[in-house]
């Protein structure tokens, strides 16, 4: 599952890959909660290596979560 979240007066959006068994649902509640602080809080993510990032939720601009399992095509093959 792919996670790309877009940052305030940063030119690019953070990519993070998760693992495909993670829970939507608990997913979304997490981000909720990190960003309903008042922007005090931190949004921690876990990729799939083990890796964890951490974005000041103040800084948050949008989260797009995209589905499990998706793949990723590049070249002249790609959509």
């Amino acid at each position: 599952m792919v996670v790309r979240i877009g940052v305030t007066h940063a030119p690019r959006e953070i990519e993070i890959e998760l693992a495909d068994d993670v829970d939507r649902a608990k997913l979304g509640a997490s981000i909720d909660k990190a960003i309903g602080t008042g922007g005090d809080g931190v949004l921690w993510l876990e990729d799939r290596r083990g890796r964890r990032v951490g974005i000041p939720a103040g800084r948050v601009a949008y989260v797009e979560i995209g589905p499990p399992g998706e793949d990723r095509r590049v070249g002249f093959g790609a959509p």
